[in-house]
């Protein structure tokens, strides 16, 4: 009998031993999605009717790859043009501007999943809302009236209906059920608004906020819109605009205008204050401030001819295209404008896309 209880108890010891393993062994770190699960993807839209556009991957621990889609989809065409990238879900979405098309990838491995060409032209940038996404498209360069912002199915990656909008829409932003598109003008010079419901797909309304308004971010029940102003080819040169609207009243709370005819370009935002640039000087200014800053915070010397710009976990990122035909560079900054790294990337890098 004793035999028998220490043999038993043998048993339970050995299988209490064998449980408590195998749920440390459960215990573990999720398998990453894909190679590019984390960091950031860099858009370079390449030179004009050339076909280089393509993509660049920096890692989290600050590796660099280039030209990732052809590299990873060689059966696909060319890209003239790569315009922007937009997320949702698993996938990438590239707007492919002068090849009228969107190519879907899954975000985490860049493998292609599906090209959208149909009743795409000339499309800029993309948002998503109540389960569609949604494509501002200049049209025709020779008709004024065809712009539209394109419906894209999700699930089939089709265009399934067109919205009707003013002349050239650019950026596009979703917030509460409603899209906000600026007009920048496309093949003309704009300077509105245009705000859409998107459980409706109609335009609500449509107002001036600037000229060429380009700059698009939202924080805390508020759009900041950076106006770039008329640039000196135009019939008339104006100066650019900082506008804010309110996301519940579609109105205007505030305009801070620049000086001269000063044009500013970029625009983010991080921790309530926004980041814009002036030629390769960075400013920033709280989104309380009720006169823009005098100096910026730093001059990126580094940069021949600055293209792009992003605010991330306190480091500034900055694109610079260089001479429109070299592969281009992008810079991080400290947010006091220390250079911490530099990486060469693809012709004309325009963009940040963070992947998480």
């Amino acid at each position: 009998m004793k035999r028998f209880n220490k043999l038993f108890l043998t048993v339970i010891l050995s299988s209490a031993f064998f449980v408590s393993c195998s749920s440390d062994n459960d215990d573990t770190t999720p398998e990453p999605r894909g190679n590019y699960e984390g960091g950031l993807f860099i858009a370079n839209e390449g030179q004009f009717l050339k076909s280089n556009g393509n993509v660049s991957y920096l890692s989290d621990d600050l590796k660099i790859e280039n030209n990732i889609f052809s590299l990873l989809n060689p059966e696909k065409t060319k890209n003239d043009i790569i315009q922007c990238i937009g997320f949702n879900g698993n996938f990438a979405y590239l707007i492919v501007n002068n090849t009228n098309k969107i190519e879907v990838v899954n975000r985490y491995t860049f493998k292609s999943v599906a090209t959208v060409t149909t009743d795409i032209k000339t499309p800029r940038y993309i948002a998503f809302a109540n389960g569609k996404g949604y494509v501002t498209n200049w049209g025709d360069g020779n008709d004024s009236k065809d712009d539209y912002v394109g419906i894209l199915d999700l699930t089939t990656n089709t265009i399934t209906s067109k919205i009707s909008v003013v002349e050239g829409p650019e950026k596009i932003i979703e917030n509460g059920g409603k899209l906000y598109v600026t007009h920048k003008g496309g093949y003309n010079f704009g300077n509105s608004l245009t705000v859409i419901n998107a459980a409706t797909n109609s335009v609500v309304t449509n107002f001036e906020v600037g000229d060429m308004p380009a700059g698009l971010v939202k924080d805390n029940g508020s759009l900041y819109i950076l106006c770039e102003g008329y640039p000196y080819y135009a019939e008339k040169q104006t100066a650019g605009k900082l506008v804010k609207v309110s996301l519940s009243t579609n109105t205007i709370t505030s305009t801070l205008s620049f000086d001269g005819i000063t044009h500013p370009g970029y625009l983010d935002i991080e921790n309530d204050k926004l980041y814009y640039t002036i030629d390769s000087n960075i400013y920033s200014l709280a989104t309380s401030a009720t006169t823009l800053p005098t100096a910026p915070i730093f001059k990126a010397t580094e940069v021949t001819s600055l293209y792009g710009l992003a605010v991330k976990n306190s480091k500034i990122y900055v694109a610079d295209k260089v001479n429109n035909v070299d592969n281009g560079d992008i810079y991080i900054y400290s947010l006091t404008g220390k250079l911490t790294n530099e990486f060469s990337v693809g012709v004309n890098p325009n963009g940040f896309y963070f992947n998480n």
